[in-house]
């Protein structure tokens, strides 16, 4: 059971981080659209679906299925790489988070985010994944 677990948790991962990635390279493109205009009314749409359709329920998905594999037992806790994971998933949380804040905003026409704040926001994601992934791989403590 814990290996199909463990599998189902790492495809939800995978999704989780295509829609994390993807999304604030969306916000860079649309900060650059005039509001009302043809494309900025397709941002708003791919930016809500990938949110809502992929996104959200993915990470959902990922904390079910990690949760569980904590539950069946697959988890040293007496080591420090479990607690810095853990973290960097909260954080993950976190930015996830933000992003939905910036698709509403976007949705309203109220972005004041310049195109470099997502750009930079862009990285977030990229950064925490590679820090949940030596944590599990490695172990490095």
């Amino acid at each position: 059971m814990y290996e199909w677990v463990k599998a189902l948790h790492v495809i939800s991962v995978i999704a989780w981080m295509a829609g994390m990635l993807y999304l604030p390279r969306l916000f860079v493109y649309h900060t650059k659209a005039e509001i009302g205009s043809v494309q900025s009314e397709t941002f708003k749409v791919m930016e809500r679906r990938l949110l809502k359709g992929i996104i959200n329920p993915a990470m959902i998905a990922t904390w079910v299925f990690g949760l569980t594999m904590i539950h069946l037992g697959g988890v040293d806790w007496g080591s420090g790489w479990p607690w810095a994971k853990a973290a960097m998933v909260l954080a993950m949380s976190g930015v996830h988070g933000i992003l939905v804040g910036h698709q509403k905003r976007f949705a309203r026409d109220e972005n004041v985010k310049e195109q470099k704040y997502f750009r930079i926001i862009n990285e977030v994601p990229t950064v925490l994944m590679i820090g949940i992934v030596i944590m599990v791989i490695v172990k490095p403590f």
